[in-house]
């Protein structure tokens, strides 16, 4: 939970260079008349690439924040580095899976059109898709006070989704029925960790076999059979605690 830290904001690279910014458009709209900031207060503000400005504001008006920067640090890119595949749910729960991930500090967002994915994404249907889907991750990213957002690639084929599985340090298929525990499995010291997220009907025989010759391994999360919305989470809480990142 935020608690009493201070709230993040996005701006611009370059205006993180200077000593004195004026915070406007949505993010000084949000800042001033949702959140009410007023004079003497901390924010950070941060580029969503790992620059982050610590801030106190020196001016409060409607629409817009000035702030003095106290501080700068550039938060290094994470390593291991987690990426997650996350077949494409109906609805709002992509979106719900995406804002679940992006607290849970995954770093790559992957949507992929299993065979078994009810929902389709095509033509400008599949750009709106991604677009809310990068909305949902900045707007959790700054909830939960990252200074990294996370990257949602385009939409990817099983092709792609291999050949991720293939360059990665380790990937991993979630399956109700693998053979390992992931809290037991072992984790590269470096590189991208790879999680694929299948669909509510699971992926299939087809699937399975590509992603486990591409070196994908199945692993199961615990006992209970989780939605796809959420399995990403899960094992981003796995991972990331074992791999030091939540310490």
């Amino acid at each position: 939970m935020a608690g009493s830290q201070p709230p993040v904001f996005f701006a611009d690279p370059q205006d993180l260079a200077r000593d004195l910014i004026v915070l406007a458009g949505p993010e000084g709209r949000h800042a001033a008349d949702v959140r009410r900031l007023a004079v003497g207060e901390r924010v950070d503000l941060t580029d969503g690439d790992g620059q982050v400005a610590e801030c106190l504001v020196t001016r409060a008006q409607r629409g817009q924040l000035e702030l003095a920067v106290r501080q700068r640090t550039v938060q290094p890119a994470p390593d291991p580095a987690l990426a997650v595949v996350q077949a494409i749910p109906k609805g709002e729960r992509g979106q719900l899976a995406v804002e679940l991930m992006t607290e849970a500090g995954v770093d790559v967002i992957v949507p992929w059109a299993a065979e078994r994915c009810v929902a389709r994404w095509e033509g400008d249907r599949g750009d709106r898709a991604v677009a809310r889907w990068r909305s949902t991750a900045r707007e959790a990213a700054k909830q939960a006070r990252r200074s990294r957002v996370p990257e949602v690639t385009a939409p990817a084929g099983l092709g792609e989704v291999a050949a991720r599985a293939g360059r990665a340090a380790r990937a991993f298929i979630l399956d109700p029925q693998g053979g390992e525990p992931l809290s037991e499995t072992t984790l590269p010291r470096s590189g991208e960790m790879l999680v694929i997220v299948g669909p509510e009907g699971g992926i299939t025989p087809g699937e399975a076999a590509a992603l486990t010759r591409a070196g994908a391994t199945a692993v199961r999360l615990g006992p209970t059979v989780l939605r796809t919305s959420s399995a990403g989470m899960a094992a981003a809480a796995i991972l990331l605690s074992r791999a030091g990142r939540w310490a």
